[in-house]
């Protein structure tokens, strides 16, 4: 069952443009010591689409080297084209990942039928679990609650990271996949981690779990065991500013920025992702210094 605090990484570059692989795993190691559930690798905010194949590859073997029986790998294998998305998430598995993260087919914008083909061919493909990335935002198609439980009855479909924006959604889904017990929906918003679990979403997969893992961790927690009342003192004094400040700019420029500033290892972006501009830079350093991180 997929459960817990799970951070979505970033991709750290070199002041040449290649990927920092030592970087990364400097900052797995962070994630690690704070307890993280587990990982998302080659998802959005790690910017697969200007990573190379070979790029890929080598960041799976890293994070499956440094955290294979302690965390748990989960690596991004969506497409808008299902044999692509079939070819990677069978590569995922080759390598040792946990599981794979498949987002709904965007550009194409398929029918309820073609989603659910697609998810189900990739399912079919391998034997790991199928993480369903569910963002209308970016692929301009929402699963609604009736498909997603029809996807839930796939058995080795085993979560749901929502990230629809809609607490109302997320308790539908919930609703309407209990009969799936070992079925988890996962907040995909970090700013509506809170509403998402007090209507049984089961975790997140979390962008600012890269500056601040062991915050992330202990909100998490604390809401999962049912001590709302901490849940809620976190989510005020850490979890909403440090999502307002991951978010003033697309994801992930913001959280690069951020890790940078906290000493990790980020770098820059490639094109057509871009620094944010001066203003924006100083609104999160002052976000920043007022929650004493720098």
């Amino acid at each position: 069952m997929f459960k817990g605090s799970y951070t979505a990484l970033i991709t750290p570059f070199t002041s040449s443009g290649g990927v920092d692989y030592e970087g990364f795993r400097r900052n797995i190691a962070l994630q690690l010591a704070a307890g993280i559930t587990g990982v998302v690798v080659c998802g959005t905010t790690g910017e697969p689409p200007t990573l190379t194949d070979n790029e890929r590859e080598s960041l799976v073997r890293a994070a499956v080297g440094e955290l294979k029986g302690k965390a748990t790998v989960i690596v991004g294998a969506g497409s808008n084209s299902t044999d692509d998305s079939v070819k990677q998430a069978k590569r995922a598995e080759q390598l040792d990942a946990d599981a794979v993260l498949v987002v709904t087919p965007y550009y194409s914008r398929p029918s309820d039928e073609g989603v659910f083909r697609h998810f189900k061919a990739v399912a079919e493909a391998v034997s790991i679990p199928v993480v369903v990335y569910n963002i209308q935002s970016r692929t301009g198609k929402n699963i609604e609650p009736e498909l997603m439980a029809r996807l839930s009855a796939i058995p080795n479909i085993q979560a749901d990271k929502e990230s629809s924006g809609s607490a109302a959604q997320c308790g539908a889904i919930v609703a309407s996949c209990a009969g799936r017990p070992d079925f988890s929906v996962l907040s995909g918003d970090d700013g509506l981690t809170l509403p998402f679990m007090a209507l049984g979403a089961r975790g997140v997969v979390s962008v600012i779990a890269n500056a601040v893992p062991k915050a992330v961790v202990e909100f998490v927690n604390a809401a999962a065991s049912g001590d709302y009342e901490l849940a809620r003192k976190l989510h005020y004094s850490i979890i909403a500013p440090m999502t307002h400040l991951a978010f003033i700019d697309p994801n992930p420029i913001p959280i690069k920025y951020i890790c940078a500033r906290l000493g990790m290892a980020a770098g820059g972006y490639r094109l057509p992702l871009c620094e944010m501009d001066e203003k924006k830079k100083g609104i999160v350093d002052e976000g920043l210094r007022s929650l004493g991180l720098i």
